[in-house]
């Protein structure tokens, strides 16, 4: 017979380790931080191969402690909603492009100036050091909310046209109706085309329906978003890159997390860099070699335009390199000394990539 006194004890045992359950699993379950991460863009191609690479190793190298939960396709945000989405907290984190806040994004927009560096790899390395030590640059984009994790980059503008319709020489580029971001939409503006604003998921329809002749694009981008089928033409640029195109993640929850796990965050966009300039510089031969053959879809011709005609494109693009430093002096930061740094990263990480060759094959 058991007694009352007994009874109560042991239903108090029971309890108590109940308690101390719950709390064991509480305890676990706040262990670990799932960080909702917006992309406007499909998961497809190799940038959204680096985006899966990086919540792996951020998984991995947090030993799980962190995860990244991406959201597709602008299903949480579209492109030109992300940063002020990022900034406000309806994502954690995400991809942003300078493109779609211009004024917002000043900082990061130095990415997207016409350098005669179309490399990914060396603009990825350039921007990510630069954009992780220059306290400038980094207190521009804490007025945004936002803090900045790793870079992506489109690399080099090519000229992809439909029909019967191609851009062999500068001169070429006067009445067509194209599509472009940045200030590379503006250097064609002042050559003479005729621009047509939207966003690059809406370019495979433009090109199709004729709305638009050619886009200023890139060759990742053209497979990912399937742009073989509909473009029968493409002129190599390699006119610089887009490479005000990053993660970032919103500064309140960047202040929420631990030394380490910001650490993680950091390592792993740095991890991506090299990762993801491999599968572009790899991808771009490819996808090359894939049109010209039709072995990804319909044959597309391929062609080269002469050096002389490139250095134009470039001498157009300065004074917006000018209007650039001049605009962030009238912002408060050291324009001139921001851009000049810039520059010596490039050179320092070309003179690199020159000797050692690319860190996947040292």
């Amino acid at each position: 017979m058991i007694s009352i006194k007994s009874a109560l004890f042991g239903l108090a045992a029971v309890t108590i380790a109940s308690v101390a359950s719950v709390a064991t699993d509480v305890s676990v379950a706040s262990a670990e931080t799932m960080l909702r991460y917006t992309d406007g863009g499909p998961n497809r191609g190799t940038r959204a191969a680096a985006q899966n690479f990086f919540a792996k190793e951020v998984e991995r190298l947090s030993g799980g402690d962190l995860k990244i939960e991406i959201h597709w396709g602008g299903a949480l945000l579209k492109w030109k909603a992300a940063l002020g989405g990022i900034g406000a907290g309806t994502a954690d984190m995400g991809a942003v492009l300078a493109a779609y806040a211009p004024n917002q994004l000043k900082a990061l927009a130095i990415g997207d100036l016409p350098l005669n560096n179309s490399d990914a790899w060396v603009g990825m390395r350039a921007m990510y050091e630069l954009m992780t030590t220059n306290k400038e640059l980094q207190a521009s984009l804490a007025k945004q909310n936002v803090v900045y994790i790793g870079n992506f980059t489109t690399t080099a503008v090519q000229f992809e046209c439909a029909g019967d319709h191609k851009i062999n020489t500068v001169a070429d580029i006067k009445g067509k109706k194209m599509r472009a971001s940045g200030v590379y939409a503006k250097v064609l503006n002042d050559l003479g085309a005729n621009m047509v604003s939207m966003t690059y998921g809406k370019v495979y329809q433009a090109l199709d329906s004729g709305l638009i002749e050619c886009s200023a694009g890139y060759f990742y981008a053209n497979r990912a978003y399937k742009l073989y089928e509909v473009v029968n033409r493409i002129t190599r640029v390699d006119w610089g890159q887009i490479s005000g195109f990053a993660i970032a993640v919103n500064k309140d929850v960047w202040g929420d997390l631990s030394a380490k796990q910001q650490q993680v965050l950091l390592e792993a966009g740095s991890n991506m860099t090299d990762h993801f300039a491999k599968l572009q510089i790899d991808g771009i031969e490819s996808t090359v070699a894939g049109m010209t053959s039709g072995k990804i879809g319909r044959k597309v011709e391929v062609v080269t335009m002469a050096e002389e005609e490139r250095q134009k494109l470039f001498a157009a693009a300065q004074p917006y390199v000018n209007n650039w430093v001049g605009d962030m002096k009238k912002a408060g930061f050291n324009g001139q000394q921001i851009w000049d740094q810039f520059q010596s990263l490039i050179a320092k990480y070309t003179k690199e990539r020159d000797a050692k060759g690319y860190p996947w094959v040292r």
